[in-house]
């Protein structure tokens, strides 16, 4: 029943609206007819307000600093990877020492205490002060970690050989050109 009831009536709605089409012509109306979309006429003209010390100020302040915040925003460009790659490094030791190897804790406080030793023996001495303790500390971790230190030392001596060759070449190149005059001065007196 319910249903039939809502067949009637949507019929009856749509009797309804299809009479109403019929008695009441449609005529279209252009857009410019209404007067929603009716545009004022503009007879405005446009003054350039003219700057007041306020904004002369502010002006004069900005061409000032505009070197000084270029170069800030270069070096900050310069500095932002360095600083990006110092907090990924800090991240990556919080996680590393959030769950350490069993056995971290104590190599690391034999590596502290071999640093303090080196401290307490080089009494007197500034350039002990450094040695010792580097030395004493390099020596324990490379004892807890020998493959790490065999890789460290392996790459230390390729750059020191590097440097040593390039020290070396510089030397030679600078002592050759300072002999060639002196060789060509000589063949210039003997005949």
């Amino acid at each position: 029943i319910y249903n039939t009831v809502c067949i009637v009536s949507g019929f009856l709605l749509w009797l309804r609206s299809w009479v109403a089409e019929e008695k009441e012509p449609v005529s279209s109306l252009n857009r410019d007819e209404l007067s929603l979309y009716t545009a004022p006429e503009q007879n405005s003209n446009f003054i350039q307000p003219q700057p007041g010390q306020l904004e002369e100020t502010v002006a004069s302040v900005r061409r000032s600093v505009e070197p000084c915040i270029s170069w800030c925003q270069g070096t900050y460009s310069k500095i932002k990877p360095k600083i990006q790659h110092g907090v990924q490094v800090g991240k990556d030791v919080y996680t590393y020492l959030s769950n350490p190897p069993n056995d971290f804790y104590p190599k690391a406080g034999v590596i502290g205490f071999t640093g303090i030793l080196g401290l307490f023996l080089a009494r007197r001495s500034r350039i002990k002060r450094f040695v010792y303790p580097a030395g004493l500390m390099t020596l324990s971790a490379s004892m807890y970690y020998p493959e790490k230190a065999a890789n460290i030392a392996k790459m230390t001596g390729d750059k020191v050989y590097a440097g040593a060759v390039q020290s070396y070449a510089a030397v030679e190149k600078m002592f050759k050109t300072e002999e060639k005059p002196k060789k060509e001065t000589e063949k210039e007196n003997k005949p």
